[in-house]
């Protein structure tokens, strides 16, 4: 066997050099990250803009409504009780920044059950549209109405005096009793009894409720007395 000369052996150094070299070199593979995005063109980033603009005035108008729709009585299309509570704390705080004034009515409808229990709930519901629209005939744009429950609806009036608002109170009442029904070939009467608080720079919205509340209980024992 022959010797390797020093150029030979100096050759096949390098080459498994090389070789080494070429195995510790690792494959790139190709990146799985998405391309990059290129930049939206103007007119697209407009159009873009406007249809999110669009869409989002549709969403605060469906809350808007269901807010609205929250507040509403479903039957009479006025406020409910969350919505005139709502109201009546707004108008309030106004009264006691500005010095303003008002007074608060709750109107309970007298023999509503009895109509209701002969008649069936129609006969009610008509009663009680019949009653809304003479409250809405008999006070100002500025005023308002809503119905706290059952057969109850309170007003909130603006810039009365306490004689005042008694006084249209009681107008209210006759306005009502002058209401005539005929269900199943009779005619029926309901009336109703209100009962007043003023609102002035001490009041609070449940405490005015309360004092309605009570004057309206006294005037409906005082009607039964009279009739």
């Amino acid at each position: 066997m022959k010797k390797k000369t020093k150029a030979t052996a100096r050759r096949d150094a390098k080459r498994r050099k090389t070789v080494m070299a070429q195995r510790k070199v690792v494959p790139q593979l190709p990146s799985r990250a998405s391309p990059p995005r290129l930049p939206v063109a103007p007119n697209g980033a407009k159009l873009t803009i406007r249809r999110l603009r669009t869409q989002l005035a549709k969403a605060l108008a469906r809350i808007e409504g269901l807010e609205a729709s929250a507040d509403t009585d479903f039957l009479l299309d006025i406020p409910n009780r969350r919505g005139f509570e709502r109201e009546l704390n707004r108008s309030i705080a106004y009264i006691k920044r500005y010095h303003a004034s008002g007074a608060l009515i709750v109107l309970d409808v007298d023999r509503l059950k009895p109509i209701n229990d002969e008649f069936g709930h129609p006969a009610g519901d008509q009663v009680l549209k019949a009653i809304v629209a003479v409250l809405l005939r008999n006070v100002r744009s500025s005023d308002e109405i809503g119905r706290l429950g059952g057969d109850e609806f309170a007003l909130l009036l603006w810039n009365m005096s306490e004689t005042d608002a008694k006084a249209k109170a009681l107008s209210l009442e006759q306005a009502i009793d002058g209401l005539s029904f005929t269900f199943r070939g009779r005619t029926v009467t309901a009336g109703a009894s209100a009962g007043v608080a003023i609102l002035g720079p001490h009041a609070e919205a449940g405490r005015a409720l309360e004092q309605a509340d009570s004057a309206m209980y006294v005037r409906k024992a005082q009607r039964r007395h009279e009739a």
